[in-house]
């Protein structure tokens, strides 16, 4: 955490940052172009946020992005914020928010992590149901292969078929799947009418992306759910629960148990609600 605390103290670093949150994914001549900083300049900083996990490169062709990583700064919120007290804090970045003029629009959620485990560990964590009930909350089944449905059942009940497919699965490196729609479930919570929830469902299906590289003694695991063409209520309740299940993710494969809390799955209602 030392090496987070030290890049966030420099401003200059800071303005970086800010720049990725209103439009991740930039690459070094765009983060310059927005900033009055030498190229070099801003090439040392990314380095340092780099380094400390705060932003994480992607290469696209020879082109290489800058992504900004909020799993540094979910480390420190669950070493010292208690779960009671992160619910006001949460309200509080909220009622900010609320008041901000200048709202940005975010169209995907981007997330890195490093977890001590094997490459094929994870990947049994992904797609195991035994695995998945445990720090996920609900078990998805599937035999993994391109163009297959996934089920989910959470509780005592049956398995469903949500309409997610996979549509990558490449073990132990690679995994992508749809995403499923607003449910029944979630128009109860919110008290929309069926012509509300139908204007919902009209929107772009997104999709979620698993990819795994080996890293020393441990597996960095990139999460990036994208698709969206702005921010709608599902990518909202999905930023606020991803971290949380990639938490629980993490300690049990490090660990052998979850965090005391274990996270509601993104298909139920009560996730979008927390999201």
């Amino acid at each position: 955490m030392d090496a987070v605390f030290r890049a966030l103290a420099d401003p200059s670093r800071r303005r970086l940052l800010d720049s990725l949150n209103e439009r991740n994914g930039q690459s070094l001549s765009e983060l310059c172009a927005g900033l009055t900083m030498t190229r070099q300049a801003v090439t040392k900083h990314l380095a340092v946020l780099e380094g400390a996990r705060l932003v994480a490169i992607v290469r696209r062709g020879r082109e290489k992005l800058h992504h900004l990583n909020a799993e540094p700064i979910n480390e420190i919120a669950e070493r010292w914020i208690s779960s009671y007290h992160r619910e006001h804090a949460h309200a509080l970045a909220d009622l900010k928010r609320a008041l901000e003029d200048d709202i940005v629009s975010r169209t995907e959620f981007f997330y890195v992590t490093y977890i001590r485990t094997t490459p094929e560990q994870l990947w049994r964590a992904l797609t195991e149901p035994e695995f998945t009930l445990r720090y996920w909350g609900a078990e998805l089944k599937s035999d993994w292969q391109p163009g297959s449905p996934i089920l989910w059942r959470e509780g005592d009940g049956d398995y469903r078929d949500l309409d997610q497919v996979v549509l990558t699965a490449e073990p132990p490196r690679v995994l992508s799947y749809t995403w499923h729609n607003y449910q029944p479930q979630h128009a109860e919570l919110f008290g929309w009418s069926d012509e509300q929830l139908a204007v919902l469902q009209q929107e772009k299906r997104s999709k979620v992306t698993f990819e795994i590289e080996p890293a020393g003694e441990a597996s960095k695991l990139t999460v990036r759910h994208d698709g969206f063409d702005t921010e709608t209520e599902m990518l909202k309740a999905l930023s606020g629960g991803w971290p949380v299940i990639l938490s629980n993710l993490k300690t049990l494969l490090e660990t052998g148990e979850v965090l005391p809390e274990a996270a509601p799955a993104p298909a139920s209602a009560e996730s979008l609600r927390r999201g």
